[in-house]
């Protein structure tokens, strides 16, 4: 089977393999196990390794290098539409050699990819929405619009499309799905935490505005201010980086938020072993994977209430769901941190939950996709 995968994931290039962000690479990886051959059309750039990124594991893989593009100022949109041609034609030329259909959505490659997969009804597809699939979240019209073409069983044929959450009145192709990091086997027990001492909190994810780094920054001085002793480590890096710093500085916080590097799977999982709260205010997300990371390991999550968020921390039972009201946020927090009984309550939910989510069931899952 020829295996082909439209994606707006950056890719680099080393030593004759292909490395892109680890979640994505390591999630394909599963799906490739039942393929003879690989073509990837996607943007290649080079640029240094780090502990997020990870390599394909596949034998024959055929790269087809497309153009970077958006339509964020009108000088993108104007090289967008020089390079709209080109891409359309490798994806084409790609879905046609393919027995097999994979697009990557949101994103500017799966628009076109929706719109090209068109052409071949009679191909196997599948699409993963990696975005908030909620029918009534505000977003840009062109995830709007991959969304509209994606549920349209007229114009989108054969392909079964993945979306985080169960959300009312669906397409018949539209099927809710999950991710997943660990395996049966790491399903150890856990050593609860006790809340006295210093409170660790971490944030893991990219120093951007949309993920709200800042925020948890905030609400960690608030908690500070108000007499209690926390710690927040920050592992990540972005645009927001350099500002994060100012803001740590200026508050004098040098001693309670640390800016941390990325981590790698093993370095990550001892943080979540041994901190008491995950943050993410986040502003948009799928399925958070460091969400559901750090239930795995008790270790009780904060976020913001977006897509299926909600659901996943059973609407606070398992977790703390933000109000991005910083003083009512740090009310409710506070009030956690003071009842170790209601933490133990929440930390073992979540344990509970995640756990039915393994790699395991996930590659089980696709391979029902994949023979179906």
């Amino acid at each position: 089977m020829t295996f082909c995968i439209i994606s707006h994931v950056l890719h680099t290039e080393k030593n004759h393999s292909f490395f892109a962000y680890s979640p994505y690479v390591n999630e394909m990886n599963i799906w490739l196990q039942y393929a003879d051959k690989l073509i990837i059309v996607a943007p290649l750039e080079h640029y240094k390794l780090n502990a997020i990124h990870a390599s394909y594991k596949h034998h024959n893989i055929e790269f087809c290098e497309a153009k970077k593009f958006n339509t964020l100022s009108l000088k993108a949109i104007f090289h967008s539409l020089i390079a709209l041609p080109s891409n359309s034609w490798k994806i084409y030329k790609a879905m046609k050699a393919s027995d097999h259909i994979h697009l990557r959505c949101p994103g500017n490659m799966g628009l076109l990819g929706c719109m090209v997969q068109i052409l071949f009804p009679k191909k196997k597809k599948s699409a993963k929405y990696a975005g908030n699939w909620d029918p009534k979240a505000k977003q840009p019209l062109s995830y709007r619009f991959q969304k509209w073409i994606l549920s349209n069983t007229f114009l989108t044929k054969n392909m079964r499309v993945l979306v985080y959450g169960h959300w009312k009145n669906q397409s018949k192709n539209i099927l809710p799905f999950f991710t997943a990091t660990y395996n049966e086997k790491e399903k150890i027990d856990v050593v609860p935490r006790v809340l006295q001492n210093t409170l660790q909190f971490i944030f893991v994810g990219s120093l951007t505005k949309g993920k709200q780094p800042l925020y948890a920054v905030q609400l960690i001085q608030k908690l500070k201010e108000d007499g209690h002793k926390v710690k927040l480590s920050l592992f990540g890096q972005g645009k927001e980086r350099e500002a994060l710093r100012k803001s740590i500085c200026a508050n004098r916080l040098e001693a309670t938020i640390s800016l941390e590097e990325n981590l790698d799977r093993e370095a990550l999982k001892a943080k979540y072993q041994t901190s008491h709260f995950l943050i993410l205010p986040s502003k948009s997300e799928g399925w958070p994977k460091v969400v559901a990371e750090a239930m795995f390991w008790g270790c009780v999550p904060i976020a913001t209430k977006v897509s299926c968020i909600p659901t996943m921390l059973d609407f606070g039972n398992r977790g703390l769901l933000l109000s991005e009201d910083i003083n009512q946020d740090a009310t409710q927090l506070a009030a956690l941190c003071s009842n170790q009984t209601d933490y133990n309550a929440k930390a073992k939910a979540a344990i509970d939950w995640s756990r039915n989510y393994t790699l395991d069931r996930f590659e089980s899952e696709i391979k029902k996709i994949i023979q179906s």
